[in-house]
């Protein structure tokens, strides 16, 4: 019988480390399927929680931030790059929105209830990443979800009330007890943290190592003469 190993991934849509990690950690596991069963779920973190419900240009947000033209090229030429090395293809040309994401982060918690989550993760990244598709829509948030197997009248219900939005904050909010101010962030068997998309080889080693862990067989009793009671 495999070891399992639970894998709960802290991570936001519109994060590019958080995709590449993505890749990596898959490509760990996949090295690895034939020693541990993976359970993996994903927990919502926002990079940017104050962003406007209509987003804002996402060029100009990043220009600004990486301090003109200049790094804005070089910094996203360099993510594109190790993008590309994971099988990735990333188009910054095409994303001039920058969502707001708890929207996307509801439905992807929602997707877990239907058993498409890891489906609906990687539908939404790509269609950021790749497509330039832009998630402060409501249709485009539809139609990525049903292309990914969700019903698109249920995710319309869902976005039209505020279902799934308690549940979004209380895990921000655990997250952020937990110390995590960065994505992505993978916790392992609830209590081991390997943070940042770190090398496929190094997923490997710690999963291993993590995974082959002995079990504790023993609970707390009391001692026959009375002591450590």
């Amino acid at each position: 019988m495999k070891t399992k190993i639970k894998l709960d991934i802290v991570s936001d849509v519109v994060c590019p480390w958080c995709y590449i990690g993505k890749r990596r950690i898959e490509k760990a596991m996949n090295e690895l399927k034939d020693q541990f069963e993976f359970e993996v779920a994903y927990l919502p973190f926002e990079l940017n929680p104050q962003t406007p419900k209509e987003g804002f240009n996402q060029k100009e947000y990043l220009v600004k931030k990486f301090g003109g033209e200049a790094g804005y090229n070089e910094i996203t030429k360099h993510v594109t790059s190790v993008a590309a090395e994971e099988g990735l293809a990333f188009d910054f040309s095409k994303q001039s929105v920058s969502p707001n994401t708890r929207d996307a982060h509801r439905i992807i918690m929602y997707a877990k209830e239907e058993g498409k989550q890891l489906a609906v993760k990687e539908a939404f990244m790509k269609a950021y990443f790749e497509e330039g598709v832009d998630l402060t829509k409501k249709e485009n948030l539809i139609l990525v979800s049903e292309k990914a197997g969700l019903n698109p009248e249920k995710v319309s219900q869902l976005l039209d009330s505020d279902e799934g939005l308690a549940e979004v904050i209380m895990e921000e909010t655990t997250n952020q007890q937990r110390g995590i101010s960065g994505v992505p962030y993978y916790i392992v068997n609830n209590q081991h943290g390997i943070s940042g998309a770190q090398p496929t080889d190094v997923f490997v080693k710690a999963l291993t190592q993590i995974g082959n862990e002995p079990v504790a067989t023993e609970g707390a009793a009391c001692a026959v003469d009375g002591s450590d009671c």
